[in-house]
């Protein structure tokens, strides 16, 4: 699946210059893998946030949902125990 957009939120943007050069790194590295291929560390999320997805990167979330063209719209880019909340 090449040609995937990532489109990120501006909160998304904010929780990323957040964290260090090297997660920072990481993160975009994921996700950007993901918008290519499809593959990682993805589940759906339960309840309230069902039509959201989380992308496991180390420690910390990517929440994101899936435009109906196939867009990737990053939501929050979190630490596991806050990302949920």
């Amino acid at each position: 699946m090449s040609d995937a957009a990532v489109r990120w939120s501006e909160r998304a943007k904010k929780d990323l210059q957040r964290l260090d050069p090297a997660n920072q790194r990481r993160v975009a590295s994921v996700v950007a893998r993901f918008a290519e291929t499809r593959e990682g560390d993805v589940k759906r999320l339960q309840g309230p946030l069902g039509s959201e997805f989380r992308l496991r990167s180390g420690d910390l979330r990517v929440r994101f949902l899936i435009d109906g063209d196939g867009t990737i719209v990053v939501l929050r880019v979190l630490p596991r125990d806050k990302a949920y909340r």
